[in-house]
């Protein structure tokens, strides 16, 4: 077919003058990207000016994971049960859900890294002194957990937590509250590690007894705000140095060292959305821009080749009287929990997230998860508090004498906050907000000259925990008869994935329990998260 050559004259003409339009459009407009590297403030200073006030120091590559833990690049994923729900609990419906990035631990806690704790505790806080008995003793895992009035009770979780032999298993028999602690407390150790190590704080500070006792322990949240009890252990030489303050101006140096950042990300249990993302491991199903099916996980739990075909590879109840297997070759060989890394990883390398023990999350649980309200790191269980102002230009704290707890099931106590550590109270608590109660409608009352406080009490009205002492002593849960109907309170904490003591049917990532945050198990242990600090872009590859 011919075409006319002065037609393809004024086509090419037409080309070239869009090629040219575009290009002049591109250098005077719209820039490429090419990050901060040239940065100066709208203010017209340079970063770390010397003449300035302001001292960002070096820009650091996205921080890397504290040991043990795992780096999880967040993204988009179906949360909840997929296939058949045979129990009916209806608390566990798909939703579509996007997570961001975030660590997690590589395995649960074990028995070692707990006693690492208890240890440390009954160091600072000698169990001895009157002052400090209960902070040793509220820490230990529930001694009865293993107990059962039908079974020989000489295992203990005392056996289980200090034989060597048990190091590496999960920790066992301690509740959501001493779970929390035990997060507290793993952000503070670690950031005084990073300072040791950096020479900001004292090489020798465990020789020190100055600053290892009492009022004097090292506080994140404190060496963050730049207070005095711990800035008097710090080379505030160190951090100038390391931050590039050029100033010889002394309220300069001051306000920049009191705006220091952590050395470590403060620890806290995952998310329920979180976990959940970890546990199915999705990226070992992507292709491209979408997965390729969610899969049933009880059917991927045996070895599929080698000697070892047909073993379970994770820790869970293949029937009743059948933990293990029958003697000399167990289809997982492990009557109870075992060691955490001793079945195979899944594809982000994380360990134990299908069996050997279930896990507290941080969620409260209620029934349902509204992805109507939050679609995005769904939690319910946001609470904001505040340090109290002690006005005195700082803030209240506890000491030996001030020390608040509150009552585990087993009648011991735990801390709400060691001794120097910030004193807080309540903000404002989402905990109820869009969960199916009175206070979540837009109508008045449900039921005519109901309040709201009478009407949510009424949808949760969880028994009530009460205490009484006995006449030798010891502190007994009494049983709430009042009329109830309902388990559920905001101190009711989620629990994911199955355990040694579970059928199969808890092995899905997307199952869901509860239990009270003071009660302990035999079967529930917990794993620690981090949040990601560094940009959140994919890690994909960038078109060209």
């Amino acid at each position: 077919m011919k075409m006319n050559k002065g037609r393809i004259f004024s086509l090419a003409f037409a080309a070239l003058t869009l090629s040219a339009f575009i290009g002049c459009a591109s250098s005077s407009g719209k820039k490429k990207g090419g990050g901060t590297k040239n940065f100066t403030s709208r203010t017209g200073w340079k970063p770390n000016d010397s003449k300035g006030w302001f001292f960002s120091g070096k820009k650091k590559e996205n921080i890397k994971g504290w040991p043990g833990m795992v780096f999880v690049e967040g993204g988009s994923f179906t949360m909840g049960i997929t296939k058949d729900d045979v129990l009916h609990d209806w608390n566990n419906s798909p939703v579509r859900m996007q997570v961001k990035s975030y660590f997690i631990g590589e395995t649960e806690i074990t028995n070692y890294e707990y006693r690492e704790y208890l240890t440390w505790l009954k160091v600072v806080f000698p169990p001895e002194e009157t002052q400090y008995k209960d902070i040793y003793t509220g820490a230990l895992p529930d001694q009865t957990v293993f107990n059962n009035q039908l079974s020989r009770d000489d295992f203990s979780t005392e056996n289980y937590l200090f034989s060597p032999e048990f190091s590496y298993y999960p920790v066992v028999g301690v509740s959501w509250l001493q779970a929390v602690n035990y997060c507290d407390w793993l952000t503070d150790r670690s950031n005084e590690k990073a300072l040791i190590d950096k020479g900001i704080l004292s090489k020798d500070y465990y020789n020190n007894e100055e600053y290892n006792y009492g009022n004097k322990t090292f506080n994140a949240e404190q060496y963050k705000l730049g207070d005095t009890n711990v800035s008097e252990a710090i080379d505030s030489s160190r951090i100038i140095k390391s931050r590039q303050i050029k100033s010889q101006n002394s309220r300069i140096l001051k306000a920049n060292v009191s705006s220091t950042t952590l050395e470590v990300r403060p620890f806290r249990l995952p998310t329920e959305a979180e976990w959940e993302f970890a546990a199915l491991s999705l990226i070992g199903k992507r292709e491209y821009n979408d997965y390729n099916g969610k899969g049933v996980t009880q059917n991927n739990l045996r070895t599929q080749k080698g000697a070892q075909r047909g073993q379970y590879l994770d820790n869970f109840k293949q029937g009743r009287g059948d933990y293990s297997g029958i003697g000399g070759f167990g289809n997982d060989g492990s009557a109870i929990s075992n060691d955490v890394r001793k079945y195979p990883s899944n594809d982000y390398g994380i360990y134990g997230m299908l069996g050997n023990v279930a896990e507290w999350v941080s969620d409260v649980y209620r029934p349902i998860i509204d992805e109507e309200a939050n679609d995005f790191n769904y939690y319910r269980g946001n609470i904001q508090t505040r340090n109290i102002d002690n006005g005195q230009g700082g803030f209240e704290k506890y000491d030996e004498t001030n020390v608040e707890f509150d009552t585990l099931d087993n009648g011991r106590l735990v801390y709400k906050g060691l001794p120097g550590a910030y004193k807080k109270e309540v903000d404002y608590d989402m905990t109820n907000y869009h969960d199916g109660d009175l206070n979540s409608s837009l109508n008045q009352s449900f039921e005519e000259g109901i309040s709201r406080d009478q009407e949510t009490e009424k949808m949760y009205n969880a028994p009530q925990r009460k205490f009484r002492v006995d006449e030798k002593g010891r502190v007994i849960l009494e049983k709430d008869d009042a009329k109830r109907s309902s388990d559920i309170s905001n101190e009711t904490r989620v629990v994911k994935g199955a355990s040694w003591k579970d059928p199969i049917y808890w092995v899905d990532p997307g199952q869901r329990r509860y239990l009270h945050q003071a009660q302990s198990t035999n079967w529930i242990g917990f794993r620690v998260a981090q949040e990601y600090v560094g940009n959140f872009e994919s890690k994909r590859k960038r078109r060209g």
